[in-house]
């Protein structure tokens, strides 16, 4: 999850993404884009940003079933 210091949004996210992963038995880990010049310019406003095996899966909120989905699929896995 991309996030950065200060972010309301982020704080949310970070809620949300913490109790999917633990129920589904995955790891994540947190990046502040402010650390990396080319991740601010990347992302900019658009923290939250959560990826899964390097999808984008979404930003600003973070839709929990979407990625309790995505994370129960098999890596690479494509769903509709």
């Amino acid at each position: 999850m991309y996030t950065r210091p200060g972010c309301h949004l982020c704080d949310d996210a970070r809620e949300v993404v913490a109790s999917v992963c633990e129920r589904a038995g995955a790891a994540w880990r947190e990046i502040d884009i402010e650390t990396d010049a080319a991740l601010t310019e990347r992302y900019g406003d658009y923290v939250p940003v959560v990826e899964v095996d390097g999808v984008q899966q979404g930003f600003w909120r973070v839709d929990a079933a979407r990625l309790a989905r995505r994370l129960a699929a098999p890596a690479g896995g494509k769903r509709t």
